[in-house]
């Protein structure tokens, strides 16, 4: 606050934000800002009201517990209040904590027992004489929601207590209902194949689930439910806190196994941390620790303000969501050509580590979560994981926020870019791209590309970074006298590597083709393209169809190299690497005589004694070609064992087919 802001307006605006806030969190089941920021507000609060106690109003967010009544559902009044937790974020606060009891107690001594704080929704479960009767939700503390028929849907929600609580005339239980981690993922999943929105959290979509009017809906959805606390019940029966989570496991109601004793403060902050590193381990959402007091008479002395108990305190792990504003989307090109949006962000610290960027994957997820420039949003930290958008606050869209179209350019070249069909990225189709410039040298001089040694990352991040090397051909103009100017790169080094440029010159083309890091063009696919049409001028004029008819390369590898050749920049880097010496030919290809040139042949079944690979090469060495469909424009049918129903059409079609033994002879050997 301002030193000239009016602390009267000030705290009417704070009430107004944090009602809100309790009405979206605890009715509506979907917060738009994080547990941090909302305590933000309530600190604010209170220390405005501590300074102004003129200013204080019985009915302040600080006196009483949030949230409030739906009305779906039939108020429950509940026998003592649900109040909240009096929070604390750093060891030194959880000391404090105790010097509190031991100003309220003294000479006492204090044990505690330790428990997650998971995050889901507050119930109560009512049971008489053993007996389940009655399931409400927290409400406003005082009167909940009768959600009975939902609660009963739960599984781990016993009908009838055995001993030693199931003679208890009254016994009301607190516990949160929640969903366990992987079976949200699971529902978040099927939800989003069936096209219906998705859950932020799984406290939204467990608080969702148990608050449906329809029962069968909340039995279709995987909750769970451990229970912490008895707030009505024969006292007589224990003495500690400890003892009554026995007996509550002991009838048959399900407990924390993670809770633990403690027996003094430093074992209690030890236990916090503990808790916090393991918390991506846990099968549930836990946002903190809860601490207890373990004697329950000490706990009736201690008492409780309007707002929370004075013997427990909550140890908030460090904020893992967090809004902040959009304020730019841009467009990263990677070392492969993917085209991944991201979004720049107003700074925010979240976990420990301050924000400004975050990735939007690609262009369906931002569609989806419908993601624009001057949106607020809400992000997630899941442990060492890279944040994420979880979703978009559409209460804070500003008027003129328009829908994000992804850019059909290259942001860094400004080549054509693509977005091949059934995937998801797009992706920019210029082999000279800078942005992808050093990842493709680092491939280019590759063993099993174009085998230039010495040609390693330091080398390559100079030649770039000093803008000698702006793409393939312009390694084929290096000389020794500038090589040996790159830090760590002797007169021999840099003789040794131009010599290892100038030798790869000869790879010949399947080696070019692989080097070159055309889409889904690896070693072997190079090979088969190289071996069909023996020179790059064949294959840059040659249309996707026939490319798609070779055996093992399919529509994919043949839209993509055409794609390739389609690229005037990438033509433009063929012939400087043309000029440059580079030879373009396949040098395994026979210059002698071919004897099946102009014969297609169709490889069905299983051969005894090649692979289908080895047979297709022997086919390709001696001029001919495999494709994978029967016409009558193919010359042979190779049958095999097993064969499938390419030989049936060779058949219809009166295409000649021959066997193993025939196809052999015909190929002059048996290698």
């Amino acid at each position: 606050m301002s030193a000239n802001a009016d602390p009267a307006q000030r705290i009417a605006a704070l009430r107004e934000q944090i009602r809100r806030h309790d009405h979206l969190y605890y009715v509506e089941a979907r917060p738009e800002v994080s547990d941090a920021e909302y305590d933000a507000l309530m600190h604010e609060l209170r220390e405005l009201e501590a300074r102004h106690p003129e200013l204080v109003t019985p009915d302040s967010p600080t006196r009483r517990v949030a949230g409030q009544v739906a009305e779906a559902f039939v108020p429950v009044q509940h026998k003592v209040a649900m109040l909240s937790l009096d929070n604390a974020t750093t060891d030194d606060q959880l000391r404090e904590f105790e010097a509190r009891l031991r100003r309220a107690l003294p000479g006492a001594a204090f044990d505690y027992v330790c428990e997650p704080k998971i995050d889901g929704l507050g119930v109560a479960l009512l049971y008489q004489e053993g007996r389940f009767v009655r399931g409400a939700t927290r409400g406003d503390g005082r009167v909940g929601e009768d959600i009975t028929r939902n609660l009963l849907t739960i599984r781990s929600i016993p009908r009838t207590l055995g001993a030693p609580l199931a003679a208890v005339r009254e016994l009301e239980v607190r516990g949160e209902v929640f969903m366990p981690r992987q079976k949200f993922h699971e529902l978040n999943r099927q939800l989003e194949e069936a096209g219906e929105p998705t859950f932020a959290n799984p406290r939204n979509a467990a608080a969702g689930a148990v608050r449906q009017k329809d029962p069968q809906v909340t039995a279709r959805r995987p909750l769970d439910i451990l229970l912490y606390h008895v707030s009505t019940g024969d006292e007589a029966l224990v003495t500690t806190h400890w003892e009554m989570l026995e007996a509550l496991r002991a009838s048959g109601l399900p407990t924390s196994p993670r809770a633990a004793r403690a027996p003094d403060i430093e074992a209690v902050v030890a236990y916090c941390a503990r808790l916090e590193a393991e918390r991506d381990a846990l099968p549930y959402e836990a946002d903190g620790a809860v601490v207890k007091v373990n004697s329950l008479e000490q706990q009736r002395r201690l008492g409780a303000t309007a707002h929370h108990p004075r013997w427990a305190i909550a140890f908030k792990f460090a904020a893992r969501q967090a809004t902040t504003v959009v304020r730019a989307i841009t467009v990263n090109v990677g070392k492969t050509g993917v085209l991944t949006p991201g979004a720049q962000l107003e700074p925010v610290e979240l976990a420990g580590v301050v924000i400004r960027n975050v990735s939007l994957h690609n262009e369906d997820e931002v569609r989806r979560k419908d993601i624009r420039v001057g949106d607020t949003v809400l992000i997630e930290r899941a442990g060492d994981v890279i944040p994420y958008v979880v979703k978009v606050i559409e209460s804070r869209r500003p008027p003129d926020a328009v829908p994000w179209e992804f850019p059909t350019r290259c942001p860094a070249c400004q080549s054509v870019a693509f977005r091949p069909q059934g995937e998801a990225y797009w992706r920019c189709t210029n082999s000279a791209c800078p942005a992808q410039l050093k990842e493709r040298l680092l491939h280019w001089g590759s063993r099993r590309a174009m085998d230039i040694e010495h040609l390693g990352e330091s080398v390559v991040n100079q030649l770039v970074d000093r803008g000698l090397v702006h793409d393939f051909a312009d390694l084929y103009a290096l000389d020794v006298a500038q090589l040996v100017d790159l830090e760590r790169l002797g007169p021999k080094s840099a003789r040794n590597l131009a010599d290892a440029i100038a030798g790869s010159r000869t790879r010949g083309l399947s080696r070019l083709l692989n080097a070159l890091g055309i889409r889904l063009v690896g070693e072997r696919a190079a090979q088969l393209l190289a071996l069909r049409f023996g020179t790059i001028d064949a294959l840059a004029a040659a249309t996707e169809e026939e490319i798609g008819e070779i055996h093992g390369i399919g529509p994919q590898i043949a839209q993509s190299v055409a794609r390739f050749f389609a690229e005037p920049e990438n033509r433009k880097i063929i012939e400087r690497l043309r000029d440059a010496g580079v030879v373009m030919v396949e040098a395994t290809v026979p210059s002698g005589p071919r004897p099946l040139a102009g014969k297609t042949f169709v490889l069905t079944g299983t051969l005894v004694t090649l692979s289908r690979d080895a047979a297709a090469e022997l086919i390709h060495r001696r001029g001919g070609q495999v494709v994978g469909s029967v016409s009558k424009k193919t010359s042979y049918v190779v049958v095999g064992d097993n064969p499938g129903s390419k030989a049936e059409d060779a058949t219809r079609l009166g295409v000649a087919t021959l066997d193993e033994a025939a196809f052999l002879k015909l190929l002059g050997q048996t290698e």
